[in-house]
């Protein structure tokens, strides 16, 4: 496992099994970040939601490119020049950067359990500002910042009820401390 020291933090790169069939892109080319919580248990769990292959026609699947634990740890399984499978239609000129937190875990889909009452953890939104503050050193054209619930407010059949529709993504989700990350990092939230 190689590290890489990133403003007093350590980044595990720690690659896909795919990542080399992921289609390449120039980082010059990216403008945004996208916030994401894993909405597992753990890093492990996300892990391995992040290796399994969901499109057949490049075998590669659903995954950010970095994702940070609760106690700050930060892990990359995408490099930047890759083009990672983390939100439909922006993924091209987008980073995106996964936290771990059990949002609706693991009844996602389920009308009774669309609550996310876990909260980010101090050193986990540390360790996203630092990850931020480096990303707009790294990417010049690196403006905008979303949730994925901002981007995809598609509804879906309920898991349980087919009479009720949910939201297909919630993440960040309603704890996540907004005003703090942008006042921090200078970037812009698109309004939904």
């Amino acid at each position: 496992m190689l590290w890489t020291l990133l403003m007093n933090m350590a980044i595990a790169t720690h690659p896909l099994p795919y990542v080399e069939r992921l289609e390449i892109r120039d980082i010059a080319s990216i403008t945004g970040v996208v916030i994401h919580c894993t909405e597992t248990p753990d890093l492990a769990t996300a892990r391995e939601y992040g290796e399994l292959i969901h499109y057949q026609s490049s075998q590669t699947g659903n995954s950010g490119h970095f994702y940070i634990d609760v106690d700050g740890r930060i892990e990359q399984y995408v490099p930047l020049q890759r083009i990672a499978h983390h939100v439909s239609g922006h993924n091209r000129h987008s980073v995106g950067i996964e936290l771990v937190n059990r949002g609706r875990y693991p009844d996602w889909l389920h009308s009774r359990s669309q609550q996310m009452t876990d909260p980010y953890p101090p050193a986990q939104m540390a360790a996203l500002l630092a990850l931020l503050q480096q990303l707009q050193l790294q990417l010049p054209a690196l403006s905008w910042i979303a949730g994925h619930e901002d981007l995809d407010q598609r509804l879906v059949i309920a898991s349980d009820n087919p009479n009720v529709q949910v939201r297909r993504k919630m993440d960040p989700g309603p704890l996540f401390p907004w005003q703090q990350i942008i006042q921090h990092s200078m970037l812009e939230r698109p309004l939904p």
